[in-house]
């Protein structure tokens, strides 16, 4: 792990805070928009968090250093992040998200993973304080009449219509699925989405099998999916558990025709640890550099990206992007309200229908994305890079099926 891909945002001060405060970016002249939250840099979210981490960083080092701070009602800001590492700990969050809110903090980014994000959505809720995430899908967060959280994607069981529509374009069809799911807010209820997603699109469901939310071996499972042979088999697990199960199918040569892990395979690291096992895995992607949106900041997808290459050598991921739309939903919205009010903001986040370089920004009534602006695309690793293979206007590579068998990769 590279220092600058923790801290590097252009040098600026640390927040004082009891944890570990995540530098923000130079201050630029005007009045300071302090937006708190925080993100994962240690424990078992880390991979994604440091995504997470470095896409508040480059927004914020954009807005402040390259366009001098954004003006808001007249006035001109510069945007001070106020983030901590919660250390993938739900109880570490919530307390140092309630100290940031007695200390006056109006706006929130969100951490990731959908067990930190909902108690301290809960929080932020209580207070009428907004909070927009890109760490959190769970069914849970958006299904509690929450009016203050606003999430980048779909809610779990909305997110697998993709995959189940690309299922249907393979040849020859694949007739049957099992699936993975751990026992955690997210993923139990992706696991529902999944079966929801393909037993509608009239696959033939062989198991489904839930793992515990902390897991070390998946043996006993990998022995029942050899004896029924799925033609598909998805994984909606984090990314640590994905690589776990990928390896022990490698070691036990556990073969389908396909293997789809929700995340894992969209991490450049989870690439090199698999290494040439990683080829032909599939997984959900909401976002890279060639897609076509363009913004009045940024200018597009692939010069945000050029700008994140200037400030970090951490490969870039969807959750990067994510990250750093966030903070340019919060602009926008502001900018519509012409307030900083908080309830004012959140009036405009609910009616938001912006243009950025990630996506178009809309969010359904109950807060979640847009399940068509802000729903996901599939990529496959092909030759170590993540391909989009669907939908087909956005394709860079036609999907491989079915997939060689773990002996045969070479």
């Amino acid at each position: 792990m590279h220092r600058r891909d923790v801290l590097r945002g252009a040098g600026l001060g640390a927040v004082a805070l009891a944890a570990p405060a995540v530098r923000t970016a130079r201050a630029a002249a005007g009045k300071p928009l302090v937006i708190g939250g925080s993100v994962p840099l240690t424990g078992a979210a880390a991979e994604t968090g440091l995504n997470v981490n470095n896409g508040y960083l480059t927004a914020a080092s954009y807005f402040n250093d390259v366009l001098g701070g954004v003006e808001i009602a007249g006035e001109k800001y510069r945007i001070e992040l106020k983030l901590f590492d919660d250390a993938s700990d739900p109880a570490r969050a919530t307390t140092l998200i309630q100290r940031q809110l007695d200390e006056g903090t109006n706006f929130f980014l969100g951490s990731f993973g959908s067990n930190i994000v909902l108690p301290t959505a809960a929080i932020t809720e209580r207070a009428k304080k907004p909070m927009v995430q890109t760490g959190g899908g769970s069914d849970a967060i958006f299904t509690r009449g929450f009016k203050y959280v606003f999430g980048m994607y779909p809610r779990a069981t909305r997110q697998f219509t993709a995959a189940s529509a690309l299922f249907k374009t393979l040849t020859p069809l694949p007739q049957t699925y099992s699936v993975i799911y751990a026992n955690d807010p997210f993923s139990k209820t992706a696991g529902k989405g999944v079966q929801l997603a393909c037993d509608k699109a009239g696959f033939k469901r062989i198991e489904t099998y839930e793992l515990p939310a902390k897991v070390t071996d998946v043996s006993s499972v990998l022995a029942s999916v050899r004896a029924k042979t799925p033609d598909l088999l998805i994984c909606v697990v984090h990314d640590q558990d994905s690589l776990l199960i990928a390896r022990q199918m490698v070691a036990t040569n556990t073969n389908v025709k396909l293997l789809f892990q929700g995340l894992g395979p969209q991490l450049a690291s989870f690439r090199e640890a698999l290494g040439k096992y990683s080829e032909d895995l599939c997984c959900s992607t909401y976002w890279n550099e060639d897609v076509p949106y363009k913004d009045k900041f940024f200018g597009s997808a692939k010069k945000f990206a050029d700008y994140y290459r200037s400030k970090f050598t951490r490969p870039i991921a969807y959750h990067t992007a994510g990250a750093a739309a966030c903070i340019e939903t919060y602009v926008l919205a502001m900018q519509a309200a012409k307030s900083l009010e908080p309830q004012a903001v959140r009036d405009a986040l609910a009616a938001a229908d912006f243009e950025t370089f990630y996506s178009r920004i809309k969010f359904t009534p109950e807060g979640d994305g847009d399940p068509l602006l802000l729903g996901g695309m599939i990529g496959q690793v092909q030759k170590g890079k993540l391909e989009t293979v669907f939908p087909e206007a956005a394709r860079s590579a036609p999907p491989v099926y079915p997939s060689p068998t773990w002996d045969k990769k070479a």
